[in-house]
């Protein structure tokens, strides 16, 4: 199963963005995968703050065009939500210890924690960055390389 990164959802949904096209084929990619797709619960919130932010690149999304983008993507693009589960809060901090986790990359282990709670084996991500989590396989899907 594949869990999409904030980022491909963003560039999917704005169609200024230069990565446009190539997250909105990764995307459908993904979808047609028979393991199944979807991404995590802090990606929504994530994606929120980048595509409503008042100085986004291009100009903010209304509320109601980000939630029709996210809505569309569960209703006919049948992805699925990836929560942390219970005992969520407790791997966060047990992982990030044991990771040596510092500043904003707590915000891939939630993402990735969230994965693979929910199943995920792969993690789809233009963030050439993303921290690594044993157990998920880092890809990206716009390097050509899906």
């Amino acid at each position: 199963m594949i869990c999409v990164d904030t980022n491909l959802l963003i560039y999917a949904h704005r169609r200024g963005a230069p990565e446009h096209g190539a997250a909105q084929r990764a995307i459908e990619t993904a979808a047609a995968q028979p393991g199944g797709w979807g991404f995590a619960w802090p990606s929504v919130a994530e994606f929120w703050a980048q595509v409503t932010h008042p100085r986004y690149p291009g100009g903010p999304s209304s509320p109601s065009r980000a939630a029709e983008f996210l809505r569309s993507l569960v209703e006919t693009g049948r992805a699925r939500i990836f929560i942390a589960g219970a005992g969520g809060f407790g791997r966060l901090l047990a992982e990030a210890e044991r990771l040596g986790v510092g500043g904003p990359r707590i915000f891939d282990l939630q993402i990735a924690l969230a994965a693979l709670n929910g199943g995920a084996t792969r993690l789809w991500t233009h963030d050439a960055g993303f921290l690594y989590v044993p157990g998920l396989q880092i890809e990206d899907p716009l390097a050509g390389g899906i």
